[in-house]
């Protein structure tokens, strides 16, 4: 159909052909999510203390104190590589320190009370006389090999939820479209996770499921739209439809986007370290999520044949059988 012809579907307002580049944008995000499997598979994530097990302190001080103090401190006593934050205010302090290997290369999984004691005297020495230990704790190897399980398997089960959802809610091309494009932005992150060796932790984890709920959203909209003109525009190919009902939903999913991630850059950057994390995730993930929905989800429906008979109610034969016949 010629451009002026699809102008008139979409009430006289130009429609772009997102399509005409779908071919080579996904082609292009395929081959983003197999370099970014290879890059997992090659090079690993960097994994937090949530997963590799260590014990966790924490200390509230009666007056604000500068964390590099504490860092140089634990340091200095021997702690390799202390992830020391804050947490609710200036005053809690967590300290976080990496679970330390015997001589034959286990990891001890007892709290040793002379830990909390030793934190405690060089806290009081080094940093605030009248600091206060609130809790300390061990995460074993065993438990965090557990969590990274059960992160997996909750990315799995919301994957396949989703496609059940949306194959039953609109139609199965649209259900493997909408599941291939969210598998798409969790590989791609994950890899870029993996190449820029990001710290891999539990809010990671959720920044993980929050980019599937944000991308899934965006898609959603735009098959409602895409199967609502298939409905309404009778005259246009499965093509222009999908072209027609992308501009439709442009300007929204440019808001939305647009506002989500300036949240997420202000969170980046006004969040505290112990939110980078999840807050650089999220933003790799909006973005990917607002391309997917367009150039994976909508142009991998196109390609399994989705077309307008698919949401045109089907009349049973009963039906038929009860409308008089027309004698001759």
């Amino acid at each position: 159909m010629k451009n002026h012809d699809v102008k008139e579907l979409n009430h006289g307002r130009r429609v772009l052909d997102f399509l005409k580049f779908g071919f080579i944008a996904f082609a292009i995000s395929m081959l983003l999510v197999v370099g970014s499997i290879y890059v997992i598979l090659t090079k690993g994530f960097n994994l937090g203390q949530d997963f590799t097990g260590g014990t966790t302190v924490e200390i509230t001080v009666t007056k604000p104190v500068n964390l590099d103090d504490i860092r140089d401190s634990l340091r200095n006593a021997g702690y390799h590589e202390p992830v020391v934050q804050y947490y609710g205010s200036s005053k809690d302090i967590i300290i976080r320190l990496a679970s330390e290997k015997k001589d034959d290369g286990s990891v001890s999984s007892v709290i040793d009370n002379a830990l909390g004691v030793n934190i405690s005297n060089l806290i009081h020495k080094d940093i605030d006389a009248n600091a206060e230990i609130k809790r300390i704790e061990f995460v074993g190897p065993t438990v965090g090999s557990e969590l990274a399980k059960d992160g997996i398997l909750a990315i799995c089960a919301a994957l396949v939820c989703i496609l059940i959802y949306i194959a039953f809610r609109f139609e199965w091309r649209f259900g493997t479209g909408a599941v291939v494009a969210l598998a798409h932005d969790v590989i791609i992150t994950a890899g870029y996770l993996s190449l820029f060796d990001r710290e891999l932790d539990l809010t990671i984890i959720a920044a993980m499921l929050s980019i599937i709920g944000y991308s899934l959203n965006d898609t959603i909209v735009v098959f409602d739209r895409i199967r609502e003109n298939f409905r309404k525009i009778r005259r246009a190919s499965p093509y222009d439809v999908i072209n027609i009902s992308l501009t439709q939903t442009l300007h929204r999913t440019l808001m939305t986007s647009g506002t989500t991630l300036a949240v997420v850059i202000i969170l980046y950057i006004f969040g505290g370290s112990m939110l980078k994390g999840f807050s650089e995730t999220l933003g790799v993930g909006i973005v990917l999520g607002t391309i997917s929905s367009i150039y994976v989800a909508a142009y991998m429906s196109l390609k399994l044949g989705v077309k307008r008979e698919h949401f045109m109610p089907q009349k049973s034969e009963a039906e038929g059988a009860d409308q008089p016949s027309i004698m001759r």
